[in-house]
């Protein structure tokens, strides 16, 4: 399993398939979107004018999200881009500068419009990790089909280009997943969900002035105590994509 974060040793949105390493899994999609920018160049292309349509998956800590997601890829051949790979990219110096210069060059002042459009008045004080996972978030967004898990993308990204997707649960139910996934006992795996649902809340207060996460900003709200086979939670968020872009 990938290491967790320090202060938790569960990994939100990890589930028991191993992944390889955030770090080089960041590189590789930054590169990737390196090299279509270079051929695109060569080719004397224009940019884009709109995204391709993105899933952004929120989702309260440990109720399965990531799990969906990345069975959903398998439907849809977007890839999968988590929580994860997103702090990696926004907290790497090198990485990070990349993003925002990718973000300046295909949208040259726009940075600070941006950010006033989803932070209003705190856009002027927005941070340098804001800057650079914004960056991120856009760049891998243009870049390639997408889907998102976590961190606030369906914030960020244009709401008309996302199938935005929130995946709650009681707290029972993710106490229990997390104990059966780290082999543990329940009430170690509630002090675990508890410090992770801390660092989620301490995030969107920071990020986006939220407290939580209002249904109103979603598509769909898939309740996983009732629909707890990834499956039928899959079949339901791939038919409403599908609907939603009918041309992809």
């Amino acid at each position: 399993m990938t290491k967790p974060v320090a202060g938790s040793h569960y990994l939100p949105g990890i589930h028991a398939q191993k992944k390889p390493d955030a770090a080089q899994r960041a590189q590789h999609y930054v590169r990737q979107w390196e090299k279509k920018e270079e051929q695109r160049r060569q080719s004397n292309l224009p940019a884009p004018k709109t995204l391709p349509p993105a899933i952004c998956f929120s989702r309260k800590i440990g109720v399965g999200a990531l799990e969906i997601a990345e069975m959903l890829a398998q439907k849809t051949d977007h890839r999968v881009v988590d929580r994860i790979i997103l702090e990696q990219i926004a907290t790497d110096a090198n990485l990070g500068e990349k993003t925002v210069a990718f973000f300046d060059e295909r949208h040259p002042g726009k940075m600070t419009e941006f950010a006033a459009l989803l932070f209003g008045e705190k856009s002027f004080i927005m941070s340098d990790y804001m800057r650079k996972l914004l960056g991120a978030v856009v760049g891998l967004a243009e870049s390639e089909p997408t889907i998102f898990v976590g961190r606030g993308t369906h914030l960020i990204l244009p709401r008309d280009r996302v199938l935005s997707v929130r995946c709650i649960s009681s707290k029972e139910y993710r106490i229990k997943r997390v104990a059966d996934i780290l082999g543990v006992s329940e009430k170690t795996a509630q002090k675990e969900l508890e410090e992770a649902d801390k660092e989620q809340r301490r995030f969107f207060k920071k990020a986006f002035g939220k407290k939580d996460a209002s249904p109103y900003e979603f598509d769909i709200v898939l309740n996983c105590d009732f629909l707890h086979q990834p499956e039928w939670a899959v079949n339901i968020i791939y038919q409403a994509f599908a609907g939603k872009f009918p041309s992809g």
